[in-house]
């Protein structure tokens, strides 16, 4: 381990918190870059390897408002892999386990000091990087948990449209009217210009995911990821594709993400078995797309592409899709990977209707997938 005020452990510190900071702004807390700088200073005059201190340093300097504090311990929490100490005692053993005695497997609750030295919280503050790389499908049990509770803080924004209705704004077209009745309050004189520009609205957002055997590692992750978009914005809607259509948005719109997705896998007959894209997606279209599910929405369809069906039949049903939606976002996992080719049938009919193709094989890809539907 680095000596205090080495620069190694000083460069491990500042990644820890910036790590931390981006975690934050996932759940909701604004930690601006100041408060960052803050917290490292704070830092700096404290224990870095006593977690109390670090969680502490963190809590006064990051939060801006006691209705941040919920999200900063939840934060805390997924973060380094513990609980989150709530309170500082002056002296003894805390009453909670501390955060990184949790996260390494080191039993404090019986009060025991065995005079053993505090963990590295970069390391584990680094594992964590880490695990936001690293590929779904290839991860273990324990890693598959830890990334469930990051899961449960990512808080896409919903894309926006221009409404017809229009607000006071300081830059925008003259609103004469308004311009003339103030004028008339001066004597007639015109002081300033009164402006508007139209509102911005949440657009619609519709996920299609392949639930089928081939996508089984990552199927998870992405009704994860559908359910964080209902949870974020009222207007999505969810279906999931496989040999049939199946919608399940009423079940993820229960809050609990477990049981979502409990709800979820008990309304959907085919998990796990084969494809058919190009049947499933025109019964979509035909029954819901067409009515205006899909028009004018972002639509994410999440799929590797193989296609037992007739490829004609799928790249005839994404070309409808195209002309009605917004944008269309693909999303493959396998693209991830280093050499991959969209060569499968169902990959090379579909792409030229395709916006944006992007990976979506780790807890990083999907916060750029976030950044991409929120600026489509």
């Amino acid at each position: 381990m680095s000596a205090p005020g080495s620069p190694r452990l000083v460069r491990d510190v500042v990644e820890t918190v910036t790590g931390f900071a981006r975690t934050l702004r996932h759940s909701g807390v604004h930690a601006s870059p100041d408060r960052v700088q803050a917290m490292v200073r704070a830092i700096g005059e404290l224990d870095v390897l006593d977690p109390s201190h670090v969680y502490w340093s963190g809590r006064l300097t990051l939060c801006a408002s006691h209705d941040d504090v919920a999200r900063y311990d939840a934060a805390f929490a997924a973060f380094f892999a513990g609980e989150a100490p709530r309170q500082v005692r002056t002296s003894g053993q805390p009453r909670q386990r501390l955060l990184a005695s949790a996260s390494l497997g080191i039993d404090n609750a019986d009060g025991d000091d065995s005079g053993e030295q505090p963990p590295d919280l970069a390391v584990a503050a680094s594992g964590e990087e880490i695990l936001r790389h690293r590929d779904i499908g290839q991860l273990t049990p324990a890693e598959r948990e830890q990334l469930q509770r990051l899961f449960a803080l990512l808080i896409p924004n919903p894309p926006l449209r221009r409404s017809r209705r229009r607000t006071p704004a300081s830059r925008g077209t003259v609103h004469v009217a308004r311009t003339v009745r103030r004028a008339l309050h001066n004597g007639g004189e015109i002081v300033s210009m009164s402006r508007r520009t139209a509102r911005k609205r949440p657009r619609r957002v519709v996920a299609l995911l392949d639930v089928s055997g081939s996508m089984s590692p990552y199927a998870d992750a992405l009704m994860r990821f559908a359910h964080a978009l209902t949870r974020a914005h009222a207007g999505t809607e969810v279906f999931t594709l496989g040999t049939r259509l199946t919608r399940v948005t009423r079940e993820m719109r229960l809050r609990d993400p477990d049981k979502a997705l409990t709800a979820s896998g008990a309304a959907i007959p085919d998990w796990s078995g084969g494809t058919r894209l190009g049947e499933v997606l025109k019964a979509f279209l035909d029954r819901w797309g067409q009515r205006g599910v899909a028009r004018g929405a972002v639509v994410i369809l999440a799929s590797d592409g193989w296609e037992r069906g007739d490829p004609d039949l799928l790249a005839e049903q994404m070309s409808r899709l195209h002309r009605l939606a917004h944008r269309v976002i693909w999303v493959n996992p396998h693209k991830g990977r280093t050499g991959y080719e969209p060569l499968t049938r169902g990959m090379t009919a579909a792409l030229p209707y395709v916006d944006s193709f992007v990976s979506g094989h780790s807890l990083a890809a999907f916060e750029e997938l976030a950044k991409e539907i929120a600026d489509a």
